[in-house]
């Protein structure tokens, strides 16, 4: 049995239309996504998911295997299962974790991917994990595309939001901010029960599918990442990436 990743990646975005193919010092971001997924140790092979032909053919210059999905799929977790049912049955092999590797996250390191799914190596309990990181500034916590969360003592999320939580206007003091960083490694048969639950009241106000396990009792862990990252969900996050990602070391080891 192996550990995958799966990028799941369409050109349809609400918030940035077309945004995968975006290009970040030359490569379109799918690019970038791909290559330091390649990188991790803890996955087998990575994959592209996506129901677009652009992205497909794109995937094909580079290399990389592309799965083509439904253009239905609502949800990245929906896509990557679909995925992931197409690998096993022309293979034949049944996959143990599927870590979902989100498209707009450019300047993931692969040590997060590793360190993500050592949380379920070392606690069969744990079925699904998420990475959190922390907010540096207020405009960030208050940006309505990054979502936050809050965690109790053993770093299980205890609600995630769009809005600033917890709240900076009751305390004093310092109050924890974080972040969901979607590097999302399920358990197979996890995957598959939990696109076959429900939607829930929370996930639906919020529009966060992690609510889902929560609001059914589950349990979501949440991984410390330590390297520096930013999402891309609108033109401005593009803008900072790019100059984030001026002088990245890790592009130098693309292809290796």
């Amino acid at each position: 049995m192996k550990t995958i990743g799966i990028i799941p990646v369409r050109m349809a975005s609400s918030r940035f239309p077309g945004k995968p193919m975006v290009k970040i010092h030359g490569m379109p971001m799918v690019g970038h996504c791909y290559y330091r997924t390649c990188l991790a140790h803890g996955i087998d092979t990575a994959f592209v998911a996506t129901c677009d032909e652009e992205i497909s053919d794109y995937a094909r210059t580079i290399g990389a295997t592309c799965i083509m999905t439904s253009k239905s799929h609502e949800r990245a977790s929906d896509r990557i299962a679909e995925a992931m049912l197409k690998l096993e049955k022309e293979t034949g092999v049944l996959h143990k974790v599927v870590v979902l590797v989100q498209g707009d996250e450019p300047m993931l390191h692969p040590e997060m991917i590793d360190i993500a799914v050592t949380a379920l190596e070392e606690n069969p309990k744990i079925m699904v994990a998420n990475g959190i990181a922390e907010i540096k500034t207020t405009v960030e916590f208050d940006d309505v595309n990054e979502i936050k969360v809050v965690v109790d003592r053993q770093m299980n999320a205890i609600y995630f939001s769009r809005e600033p939580i917890p709240s900076r206007a009751k305390w004093d003091g310092v109050v924890p901010m974080w972040k969901q960083v979607c590097i999302i490694p399920f358990r197979r048969d996890y995957l598959l029960e939990f696109n076959e639950t429900p939607q829930t009241p929370l996930e639906k106000v919020e529009s966060i599918d992690m609510l889902r396990v929560i609001e059914n009792g589950g349990m979501v862990r949440m991984v410390k990442m330590h390297h520096q990252t930013l999402s891309v969900d609108t033109p401005e996050d593009l803008n900072k990436v790019r100059k984030l990602m001026r002088n990245d070391t890790l592009i130098a080891c693309y292809g290796h």
